[in-house]
């Protein structure tokens, strides 16, 4: 440190260190399926379009995800899996500090009771199983606030 710098050697790098880190939104996908090959064959498809995703294979595991990664800007997450439902999975996201994370629910099998139930917890879209791919990173890019 020379006479005339104000800031000390580790105030610095302190301040070199917050500038070098961009305040970024928050661009993480976070793909939610019992089944790993149709999570890790979404994940594909979105990072094939500059979506970077993580996945999981339960909602304990997509809880975890989403407590110690505020990247994570989307979740995607099937409506049946075991032992916790996609539903179970929203209702403690909503009550969550994560509750305004824009959630897409997929199934295969819903039927209009379940698609209710999603919509009253405030999910972007119900996607119906095979999944309209265009659709979906369509979705995502506008959630994530890529497009």
């Amino acid at each position: 440190m020379s006479d005339h710098d104000i800031l000390s050697d580790a105030e610095r790098e302190a301040l070199s260190a917050v500038m070098q880190v961009p305040d970024l939104p928050a661009q993480q996908a976070l793909i939610v399926d019992d089944d790993k090959a149709s999570r890790e064959l979404l994940a594909e498809i979105l990072t094939l379009q500059g979506i970077t995703c993580l996945t999981a294979g339960s909602a304990v595991e997509a809880l975890q995800l989403l407590a110690s990664n505020k990247a994570i800007g989307l979740l995607v997450t099937d409506l049946r899996m075991a032992p916790d439902t996609g539903l179970d999975l929203i209702r403690k996201v909503r009550e969550s500090d994560r509750a305004a994370l824009p959630i897409v629910i997929m199934s295969g099998d819903a039927g209009v009771k379940d698609a209710i139930a999603a919509m009253h917890l405030s999910v972007v879209d119900f996607l119906l199983k095979p999944i309209d791919t265009e659709q979906l990173v369509k979705l995502a890019r506008k959630e994530l606030g890529l497009e």
